[in-house]
């Protein structure tokens, strides 16, 4: 039995030590001097300088159309969606009683001229005035060139004053008020340009800033404001006045330049250099802080995607970085 247990323990003692020659072997090759070293990327930053802002969208102009006394509609002469000229009549309302008024006013104005005396002269013009001006009541004019958005009246309709009855609008462009903080007043410019989203149209509108009081406003927040005023010129026909959008007021054009992690920057006598990874050639470049762990490339040395190896290790926050136990240590 003892005869048969000596090569079984010799078996395993060459096991053991195969498997202690192998696991050295992979600690040779997993050795510092051997691993990898630590790459970064060159990266593309894109700096935008841009006032963020909401809001809706408003016709350039608007007119509510509104009786200017009390009678009943005896014409109406457009109707939802026709054009008008500033001056048309839009609606009608009886003048039966201001027309009598006025055709009675001008006879006796012409007894009176005939037979009477300047000052009663005088005083019957001033009279015609007032009830020209009764008669033009009667009329619901359109106060500028624009679109018929919506009339909600018809012949045999009884008025009362500034009762509504429909809306008039231009709607050549498109206007908001946005309030931009007090902070930002500063870098506001007339004609900068302003990209709009609407969620009703998939692309970006272009419009401008037109101008902004000399005075500001405290808000219900507490906050205080600007109300700039901005512009759309050209827009597609998904949007509609009283559209919400978010904006951007572009300060100034996006910038472009490149970045690298500190540490991918190494330093002699002639200053900042790279290495891209693989070689051993220094690739003199020009930095200035960007943050606390880049800088920016300001030199055309290198270029987007470029892979730089390690040239200075990362700073471990609470620890010595020098081999060996700290001071006192064992």
């Amino acid at each position: 039995m003892k005869s048969k247990k000596i090569p079984i323990i010799i078996i395993c003692s060459a096991i053991l030590i195969g498997a202690t020659v192998s696991i050295t072997a992979i600690k040779n090759k997993l050795s510092p001097s051997q691993t990898s070293q630590t790459t970064y990327i060159v990266k593309k930053e894109i700096y935008k300088n841009e006032i963020s802002v909401s809001g809706t969208v408003s016709a350039a102009q608007e007119q509510t159309l509104q009786a200017l006394s009390d009678g009943t509609v005896v014409a109406v002469f457009v109707k939802q969606g026709d054009k008008v000229k500033k001056g048309d009549t839009i609606i009608q309302l009886d003048d039966t009683t201001q027309q009598y008024n006025l055709a009675k006013h001008d006879y006796e104005m012409e007894t009176t001229r005939i037979s009477g005396s300047r000052k009663e002269l005088a005083l019957k013009e001033t009279e015609r005035l007032s009830l020209l001006q009764k008669i033009s009541e009667r009329k619901v004019l359109a106060t500028f060139d624009g679109i018929i958005a919506d009339i909600d009246v018809s012949v045999g309709d009884s008025l009362e004053a500034k009762d509504s009855v429909g809306t008039l609008v231009d709607a050549s462009y498109l206007i908001a008020d946005v309030e931009i903080p007090e902070t930002d007043v500063a870098k506001l410019k007339t004609q900068q340009s302003v990209e709009f989203t609407f969620p009703s149209y998939d692309g970006t509108v272009n419009g401008y800033v037109v101008g902004w009081p000399a005075i500001g406003e405290i808000t219900d927040r507490g906050a205080t404001i600007v109300k700039a005023r901005l512009r759309i010129d050209e827009y597609p026909a998904e949007v509609l006045p009283n559209f919400s959008f978010s904006g951007k007021i572009k300060i100034s054009p996006d910038q472009e330049f490149l970045i690298i992690e500190r540490n991918a920057v190494g330093r002699d006598k002639n200053g900042a250099y790279a290495i891209l990874d693989g070689t051993n050639e220094k690739i003199k470049i020009t930095v200035e802080p960007y943050g606390k762990e880049y800088v920016k490339i300001t030199s055309a040395n290198l270029t987007e995607g470029q892979i730089l190896s390690e040239q200075t290790a990362p700073k471990v926050s609470g620890t010595n970085r020098r081999d060996g136990p700290p001071p006192g240590g064992r």
